[in-house]
């Protein structure tokens, strides 16, 4: 794979461009956050192309009326002039919402209120169901004009790998975004990661974000600690080999959150 640092970006699918490695505080309009995230960039001094935001459409704001609002609080409360990354929260409310808000989200960026849309916790059923709405969009609208899935955003590690929804979007050109990499800690003292922490120095933390960026994935690992956050950066001076990924492949579905995914309605 293609050596990466910490200023390493993948390209998205919608042109702009996304660092590897996503580290801090993971925003959405459900946690309430989006305000204090955007303060917080404002005071780092930082130019804001240097700083890349994500936020998501709420579970209650599925929909397109509701989407468009939601679109609208998020840049009012932020007082940002664009937002970098919006994602449609998870797959529920129906069939009818789910489109809505894709509809309501590919119009805000082609106004310039957001540089890319994808979505989270989307099950193969939903990703096929969007590509075919984003099919009929171009048909109706002309090629282009049904948005582009430039980053899907779901559970993944060692204990919940999602091979069948990783597989989909490599061949579809989508960014995966792991959230919670770190399995939340609760998995440090699997036996499968002694040997790995050993022979590298490495914590078991920076193993799995490491397994992470070696499947190709953007890690998003959560913490408000700056010696954390200082640590979860320093994954790029060791690389896990073939056998070492392998051994890494537990087969497990083990999910430390919810599980969206499989959602029927």
């Amino acid at each position: 794979m293609t050596k990466l640092d910490i200023n390493s970006k993948y390209r998205m699918l919608s042109g702009h461009e996304i660092p590897v490695l996503g580290f801090g505080v993971d925003s959405a309009r459900m946690y309430r956050n989006e305000g204090p995230c955007a303060a917080a960039m404002k005071k780092s001094g930082l130019p804001r192309s240097d700083l890349f935001f994500t936020t998501k459409v709420y579970t209650k704001d599925m929909g397109y009326d509701k989407t468009k609002e939601s679109i609208a609080a998020s840049l009012k409360e932020t007082g940002l002039d664009y937002i970098d990354l919006y994602l449609i929260h998870a797959p529920y409310g129906g069939r009818d919402a789910r489109l809505g808000s894709w509809r309501a989200l590919v119009e805000a960026q082609s106004a310039g209120q957001i540089r890319s849309i994808g979505v989270s916790n989307y099950g193969i059923h939903h990703l096929e169901e969007l590509q075919s709405y984003i099919a009929v969009l171009e048909a109706e609208h002309g090629k282009g004009k049904g948005g582009q899935i430039s980053v899907g955003q779901w559970e993944l590690h060692p204990w919940l790998e999602r091979k069948e929804i990783a597989a989909w979007c490599r061949e579809k050109g989508v960014v995966c975004e792991a959230y919670s990499p770190v399995v939340q800690g609760t998995r440090f003292e699997e036996k499968v990661l002694q040997p790995l922490v050993k022979k590298y120095g490495k914590t078991p933390a920076q193993v799995l974000l490491r397994w992470s960026l070696q499947k190709g994935f953007v890690p998003l690992p959560k913490s408000v600690t700056p010696s954390r956050i200082e640590e979860n950066t320093q994954v790029f001076d060791f690389a896990l080999s073939p056998e070492e990924m392998k051994s890494l492949e537990t087969g497990d579905y083990a999910p430390v959150c919810w599980d969206p995914t499989t959602s029927k309605d």
